[in-house]
């Protein structure tokens, strides 16, 4: 081989080292993104259980605050009947004391000035 002839297996060779180089450096990645989300599982399989022993109290919880919306509900419900009902029933009485008042004031005017009309 002559001097001309080694440039190209140089350059082959040293390609097929470098595409080598790479491959070694993906699988060294893969690796570690394989460890590190075996951590990630472990940790969600602990936050599985923790949550698992949370959800009984929580859901406990939950069930009473929906009582408890259910039963203010009912209270503003007959809250707002009941003053409904006291302003139809009160309405009525305190136009017919108007009224009053205004019958009692036409007569008092009649008698102070002597007007029929």
């Amino acid at each position: 081989m002559n001097g001309t002839e080694y440039g190209p297996f140089i350059l082959d060779v040293l390609a097929g080292v470098g595409i080598l180089l790479v491959g070694v450096g993906i699988f060294v990645a893969a690796l570690a993104l394989a460890k590190t989300l075996g951590r990630v599982r472990t940790t969600l399989d602990e936050v599985d259980k923790q949550l698992e022993n949370v959800g009984t109290p929580v859901s406990n919880t939950l069930a009473h605050v929906d009582e408890l919306t259910r039963t203010i509900e009912e209270t503003v419900g007959t809250l707002s009947r009941t003053a409904d009902l006291t302003k139809s029933a009160v309405t009525p009485a305190i136009i017919n004391v108007g009224a009053a008042i205004g019958g009692i004031s036409a007569g008092l005017r009649r008698l102070v000035t002597g007007k029929t009309k």
